[in-house]
């Protein structure tokens, strides 16, 4: 009987872990992903020319970030002094999201994609127009949608 009784605990036991990994597996919603007012948000973020006051929304670490120059940035720090660098040369500078923006979530990851219309005044007075890809990666840390990983890239012509 004894024997009977702890083959049926272990049983029990292991259909409670296979239960638990299964659970586990399944991703559960972090809550309401970024929408596009979100990602506008961003956007106009960049456009005040500030990167300093874009911190708040990428993760701080090392998570690489690609941008249209140079190849790649390993993390915020890096991205932020680039920016900061880059978008002195201009005199205004504004982003704008495409209406093709999708954004999709997966339990504490989310992504989304689109392509942004740029128009922009260099310090020199030369006018820039131009479109690109966008593409962010947003992980929920301590309950905030951060950014972990962002490409923008610029079709060949």
């Amino acid at each position: 009987m004894r024997k009977h009784a702890f083959l049926v605990l272990i049983c029990a036991l292991a259909m409670s872990v296979l239960s638990a990994a299964a659970n586990k597996s399944v991703s559960k919603p972090a809550g309401p992903a970024p929408d596009k007012a979100y990602l506008v948000k961003l956007l106009d973020g960049w456009n005040a020319l500030n990167p300093a006051n874009m911190a708040q929304y990428y993760a701080q670490g090392d998570y690489m970030f690609f941008d249209i120059a140079p190849l790649k940035y390993n993390n915020w720090a890096e991205y932020q002094k680039g920016t900061t660098e880059l978008l002195k040369g201009y005199k205004s500078f504004r982003m704008t999201l495409g209406d093709d923006a999708q954004i999709h979530q997966q339990g504490d990851i989310a992504w989304s994609a689109a392509t942004v219309s740029e128009d922009a005044v260099t310090v020199g007075g030369k006018h820039e127009m131009t479109t690109f890809r966008w593409t962010v990666i947003f992980q929920k840390q301590d309950g905030k949608w951060l950014i972990v990983h962002e490409h923008t890239s610029v079709p060949e012509q």
